[in-house]
């Protein structure tokens, strides 16, 4: 079914490239702290932070991977809850605004595609495909109505786009918001280019700057990545299928402990060499 969304036409994406800013560089980090997918548990979030403020020191570096939105019961105090941790990272002594980054999750991808599904081919079906994978929350958080979209996108482009240009004139509204989505990154490397973050994985078979939309979609199974890819010797993601928590593999490694459906919310503290070297749960 992910080949609904698929890049052809209109999403035609562009190609992540480590001299331009589609993956973003952790610059004089001394270690990096990797968070996990939240999946709208703004509370969750909020608790994860605590814990992570008090063991932040000055060289660290905080990444997100992916997939704020959906799923849980409040997408929007996510967003409000990783922007507000953000502004107090950055205004820390020294701090500077490459300090967080925050990638594209598959919950990114669909509100972006959402917002613009007048320019499907195959509304209905996308709607509902996105609708069973955690986008109604976000489409409820944002003000909108799962049936009154699905009937839109019955009724033909103007009634679609009528019913998403609402929803994008309250996300707009949110402040931070848009600026935040504007900013995501396809993934991030470390200070030393040893340790690339991703949303969701990775495709083994081709070089980083043809991954695409395996960074948030998945590619090679995870496990099954056993050699260092692209000369990274650690492989981080924060969104796994199985949602089986911290998962420490031989150059792989997943934060996924379930939060949005249950479970908890991951942080890790990655250093130089792909070490954990710390891991707390909200």
């Amino acid at each position: 079914r992910r080949v609904l969304f698929r890049s052809h036409g209109p999403f035609m994406p562009d190609m992540p490239d480590l001299s331009s800013t589609a993956i973003a560089r952790l610059r004089r980090a001394a270690r990096v702290w990797a968070v996990a997918s939240a999946h709208g548990e703004a509370g969750r979030l909020a608790r994860l932070h605590e814990a992570l403020a008090v063991r932040l020191e000055p060289d660290d570096r905080i990444v997100y991977l992916g997939n704020l939105l959906g799923h849980g019961p409040d997408p929007k105090g996510t967003l409000d809850e990783a922007i507000r941790f953000r502004r107090a990272v950055i205004a820390r002594p020294g701090g500077f605004v490459g300090d967080v980054v925050f990638l594209r999750g598959r919950q990114e991808e669909m509100w972006q595609k959402l917002l613009t599904l007048q320019l499907a081919p195959n509304p209905v079906e996308v709607l509902k495909w996105m609708f069973e994978h955690g986008a109604a929350a976000t489409v409820m958080a944002y003000g909108g109505n799962a049936e009154e979209g699905l009937a839109a996108a019955r009724s033909g482009a103007v009634a679609i786009a009528r019913w998403t240009g609402h929803l994008r004139e309250v996300f707009h509204a949110q402040p931070g918001h848009d600026p935040l989505l504007a900013s995501l990154k396809r993934a991030a490397v470390n200070a030393t280019d040893t340790v690339l973050f991703v949303s969701a994985g990775v495709d083994a078979a081709k070089p980083l700057t043809a991954q695409n939309d395996s960074f948030w979609w998945g590619g090679t199974p995870f496990d099954s990545i056993v050699a260092p890819f692209n000369g990274f010797k650690r492989v981080v993601r924060g969104f796994d299928r199985t949602r089986s928590g911290l998962d420490i593999g031989a150059v792989t490694t997943s934060l996924d402990g379930g939060a949005g459906f249950g479970g908890t919310l991951i942080a890790c503290a990655f250093d130089n060499d792909g070490n954990v070297l710390e891991a707390i749960e909200a």
